[in-house]
């Protein structure tokens, strides 16, 4: 998806995909170097860090582990109701392992901070 997918919802671009692609590769190389012969896990949050965690994945020169978790804290509505619930929890054993979150979006920061 791109800015002209969106037609006349977008009144503008903030961030352009240049400018994601540069900052992922940047996130990249200081994953590899920061977490170099160590054991990580990269941790997804349902459903919109797919993209990101797929693209950041990608630019490791590595291999790196992939888990998913569903959460949230806005139930039906679209303002955060202050209680996080976990919608899907890992599947992988996290027992010496460096888990890295993944996360397409910060709102309110209460997902994240209870993660």
């Amino acid at each position: 998806m791109d800015a002209t997918d969106m037609g006349s919802d977008l009144a503008q671009v903030l961030i352009s995909q240049e400018e994601i692609a540069q900052r992922l590769d940047e996130m990249a190389a200081q994953i590899d170097a920061d977490y170099e012969g160590k054991d990580i896990l990269l941790v997804g949050v349902l459903k919109g860090a797919v993209y990101v965690m797929a693209d950041l994945s990608r630019r490791l020169h590595r291999s790196a582990p992939m888990d998913w978790m569903a959460v949230s804290s806005y139930g039906s509505g679209t303002k955060s109701s202050g209680v996080v619930r976990i919608l899907k929890d890992l599947d992988a054993d996290l027992t010496g392992r460096h888990v890295l979150i993944v996360e397409d979006i910060i709102d309110s920061g209460l997902t994240l901070s209870w993660l």
